[in-house]
């Protein structure tokens, strides 16, 4: 890495530019961590992202934005798909978890700790939708 003081602006850094594609060439490697190569460069992650930003934009633009198709189901549907999953043998179904499911909604909180029943969550949020 070389890198050149300019005496009039303090401590700015200037990187060569083929330390800078080198970099950003790693950095666009499948898999590649950019936090890792940033730190082995010795430069923070922020002007690495900023250089990718910079040479993606130079190369003719990003990649476009990729917009997948979604369809919203009335609450009938989602509520008959929910007890048509709960009606599965409890062989197939994977073993409970433990954690937290939390939900704000309204002003109101609700924590739900260890292993929760699937029907016992679905009576729940049925009575809140049905008071909200």
């Amino acid at each position: 890495m070389k890198i050149e003081q300019d005496p009039a602006k303090g401590s700015r850094r200037y990187h060569d530019r083929s330390f800078k594609q080198e970099l950003v060439r790693q950095s666009l490697e499948p898999g590649a961590s950019v936090s890792a190569i940033a730190l082995r460069g010795g430069i923070n992650a922020n002007m690495l992202f900023k250089w990718r930003r910079e040479h993606l934009r130079a190369a003719g633009g990003t990649a476009a934005a990729v917009l997948l198709p979604i369809e919203v189901a009335p609450a009938a549907e989602v509520m008959a798909m929910a007890n048509s999953i709960g009606s599965t043998p409890a062989q197939s179904r994977p073993a409970p978890r433990t954690g937290v499911i939390e939900l704000e909604f309204a002003g109101a909180q609700l924590r739900l700790r260890g292993a929760v029943d699937e029907d016992s969550l679905c009576s729940v949020l049925r009575a809140l939708r049905q008071s909200a």
